[in-house]
């Protein structure tokens, strides 16, 4: 299995960085991790509606370039799918049988995510109503990777 994960904006917090390191270091056991930034456009502080629309088109064209063809892609949403951890690690076991072996998880900017990239999106899920910071969803979602891995492979994990 081949993960990737696409984020805009750069990681500087230490704390951040080392428990995503961690979890993706455990996650080798299992396949390949990528994690890939991309720029966050600079924006002024209050935005119009249609600067809002043209900051995430930019930001969804970085994202973009950064898909193959055959990836099966998950963008993450607030409006998306609220899976437990049990239903999301079957998810990612179906589409393994499905033959899918190549996935990415889109983490959005501050201001969320272009249409077009959602409608390149092949499912959306979401971690709840609240809004989490995007360098902390990075987290988070390394950690419910490995969480699905484990649980697919009948190892212990705590729940």
């Amino acid at each position: 299995m081949n993960i990737k994960l696409i984020t805009v904006g750069k990681l500087k917090e230490k704390y951040l960085v080392q428990g995503i390191n961690e979890y993706v270091k455990r996650l080798g056991a299992y396949g390949k991790i990528q994690i890939i930034e991309v720029p966050d456009e600079k924006a002024p502080e209050n935005l119009s509606e249609a600067q809002m629309i043209q900051v995430k088109e930019k930001e969804g064209e970085r994202i973009l370039g950064k898909i193959k063809d055959g990836e099966y892609v998950f963008a993450l949403a607030i409006e998306g799918q609220n899976p437990s951890s049990e239903a999301f690690a079957k998810q990612l076991e179906q589409l393994q049988i499905q033959g899918k072996s190549q996935f990415v998880f889109i983490i959005g900017g501050s201001l969320g995510l272009s249409q077009a990239v959602m409608q390149r999106s092949n499912a959306q899920i979401s971690f709840g109503k609240m809004t989490y910071p995007h360098q902390l969803m990075r987290l988070i979602l390394v950690e419910q990777i490995y969480r699905a891995m484990r649980i697919n492979h009948g190892e212990p994990y705590h729940k």
